[in-house]
């Protein structure tokens, strides 16, 4: 927008980078240009102030369809003048030169043609389209027949403007028709929605099922993994009892043979022992059958006082020693055995 600065007798105006401005006095231009700056005299002075920026206009407007249902677009034009000197000349852009205020509203103006030319082509689009299909596919269609109406359309060509760019926003119907139309896709998404919830609940079911069946597995394998142990436990212990019985019996063996060896020896040693002594007797027999009855008698004597126990006093009377002396005399020999009595004597 341009910036007025007031002075006693002359104004000057300054002008922004996106506005075209033209002075005129008596009808003869003085100063036009974009960003214009200059000196003038309010009381004489025509000033013209178009903006060079995009704009951008909403429209709203009601439209029927192919089967009488009334439908809403929403659309946005963006549009700009190209030609600011020649829109001067068609659309009322003139400010006050003491304010800078427009004198008029040139952009509601502009509004309202661009909203009546956008409406034109959206109305005959929609007229041939049923509801359903402007709903769902309305907007595509609806946006190439508007913009390829605004692009060529003689009326904006003559003012100066261009047509940027073209939006269809929404095509939306009542709300209660919305409602009633959107009944079949909600069945439809709440039937997805429940299969999706009983595929869900079955695979769970089914997971639940494996992994029941996964855990009896495992129970059957565990009870036939301790089967199997208490089995090779049981070999294990027939094992150990055949091994130490087989020890048992090979140290038995040991023992007996150890015992029977020494029995042998023993035996050996006791006949050994009996073969010397009855040698010993041999000799000793063969040795006294050499010897006369009366050195046996007295060897005999003399052993058996050995065994006798001490003898303090002895009475020997005539009754005993006559016998025995007797028996000596009548002995060969009689004459030792004499020797030895009278030496007893």
């Amino acid at each position: 927008m341009a910036t007025i600065t007031r002075r006693p007798f002359v104004n000057h105006l300054r002008a922004d980078a996106t506005t075209f401005v033209q002075h005129r006095t008596g009808g003869t231009v003085r100063h036009e240009g974009r960003a214009a700056a200059f000196w003038y005299v309010a009381r004489t002075a025509t000033i013209t102030q178009v903006p060079l920026d995009d704009r951008e206009q909403a429209l709203l407007f009601h439209a029927r369809t192919a089967d009488f249902q009334d439908v809403t677009v929403q659309a946005s034009i963006d549009y700009r003048i190209v030609d600011p000197a020649l829109s001067a000349t068609r659309i009322d852009f003139g400010i006050d030169p003491r304010t800078g205020n427009w004198t008029s509203t040139p952009l509601d103006r502009l509004g309202a043609l661009l909203t009546e030319l956008a409406q034109e082509p959206a109305l005959e689009q929609l007229a041939g389209m049923s509801m359903a299909d402007a709903l769902a596919r309305g907007i595509p269609p609806v946006h190439e027949r508007v913009a390829g109406a605004l692009a060529g359309d003689a009326r904006l060509v003559e003012r100066g403007i261009a047509v940027t760019d073209v939006r269809i926003v929404a095509i939306r119907a009542d709300a209660e028709l919305e409602r009633a139309l959107q009944t079949e896709t909600r069945e439809r998404v709440q039937q997805e929605a429940d299969r999706a919830t009983f595929e869900r609940r079955a695979l769970a079911v089914e997971r639940e099922r494996a992994i029941a069946e996964n855990e009896l597995r495992n129970k059957i394998e565990l009870a036939k993994r301790e089967a199997e142990l208490v089995e090779q436990n049981g070999r294990n212990a027939r094992a150990r009892a055949t091994e130490k019985a087989a020890a048992d019996g090979i140290e038995t063996e040991a023992l007996a043979a150890g015992r029977r060896k020494l029995a042998e020896t023993d035996a050996a040693g006791i006949r050994a022992k009996g073969l010397a002594e009855a040698e010993v007797e041999t000799a000793k027999l063969t040795a006294q059958g050499a010897v006369d009855p009366a050195t046996l008698m007295a060897i005999a004597l003399r052993e058996l006082a050995e065994g006798l126990p001490s003898i303090e006093h002895l009475t020997i009377t005539p009754d005993l020693v006559a016998p025995l002396l007797q028996r000596f005399a009548a002995a060969p020999g009689t004459g030792a055995g004499a020797g030895a009595v009278g030496a007893a004597r």
